[in-house]
């Protein structure tokens, strides 16, 4: 479940009072890999992230593919828990033709729901794992769909309604239709999520799409949408300085403090239209 119900005391000036209250669920995820190596089948963990439950195989299959163990849908034979019993499990089968690189395999993926990957490699790194071409493009926004996008994102966050306490990224197209939500107690499994989504549903490269975050823009949420081709990332908070340096070197527009009638343009202000 997304959602878990407490019982808790309400404080209100000399008042207290007893009362029920939901919370974003927030439950370990260990992710498996089995591959082929050297004429046999393998298993390995990968990865344990902290995560709200809903959505996991995109998250799996989000997370393979922005750090570049996989690179297409066609990579997934099967997606599965091994353990009927325990849904926090989850083993991911790639196909015969597909070998993993090793030292994707070797790091170290423990990640929380608060910081994601720490020690996260090195912006060479990400231009190495890349996969989409860089090419030239002619996308142009108005300022003014821009401004709308949080209310559209806003709309649609059922489980933040709730509990107030889970991350959501949207994406757009050009146009400002909503295509895919998704959220979750951490920003990164959020994004992987929706990633996953779009690669399942042959929509990579999102290269005519745009990305909203509700949170601050951190290097790891900007390197998984340069994974993905995304051009145009919108966030509600802050980028850092690194998601900055990312933006700049791939050619993106960042946007950040998207907050009613106004924004900050870090990268790539050729795309919107004043």
């Amino acid at each position: 479940m997304s959602v878990t119900r407490t019982n808790i005391k309400k404080v209100n000036g000399s008042s207290i009072s007893d009362a029920a209250d939901m919370l974003a669920t927030e439950e370990p995820l260990e992710i498996r890999l089995e591959y082929h190596h050297e004429g046999k089948r393998l298993q390995k963990n990968i990865s344990v992230t902290m995560r709200t439950p809903g959505s996991d195989s995109e998250l799996a299959i989000g997370f393979l593919y922005t750090e570049g163990i996989i690179t297409a849908a066609s990579d997934v034979v099967s997606v599965s828990y091994p353990k009927e019993d325990n849904q926090n499990i989850l083993l991911v089968s790639l196909s015969d033709a597909v070998q993993p690189v090793t030292a994707n395999l070797e790091r170290n993926f423990y990640t929380t729901s608060s910081c994601g990957v720490c020690g996260k490699a090195s912006i060479e790194a990400v231009r190495i794992a890349c996969n989409i071409p860089d090419i030239p493009d002619m996308l142009r926004v108005p300022s003014t769909l821009i401004y709308q996008l949080p209310d559209l994102l806003r709309k649609e966050q059922e489980v933040f309604e709730n509990t107030g306490g889970l991350h959501a990224c949207a994406l757009f197209d050009t146009e400002g239709k909503l295509l895919l939500i998704r959220e979750d107690v951490g920003r990164h499994n959020a994004l992987d999520k929706l990633i996953g989504a779009a690669l399942g549903t042959g929509l990579l490269p999102l290269d005519h799409h745009m990305l909203l975050l509700s949170g601050r823009a951190s290097f790891e949420l900007v390197q998984k949408a340069v994974m993905a081709g995304i051009k145009i990332v919108a966030a509600v908070g802050a980028p850092s300085s690194l998601a900055v340096e990312m933006a700049e070197e791939w050619g993106m527009t960042l946007i950040g403090f998207l907050r009613g009638q106004r924004f900050n343009i870090y990268s790539g202000a050729e795309r919107v239209v004043i």
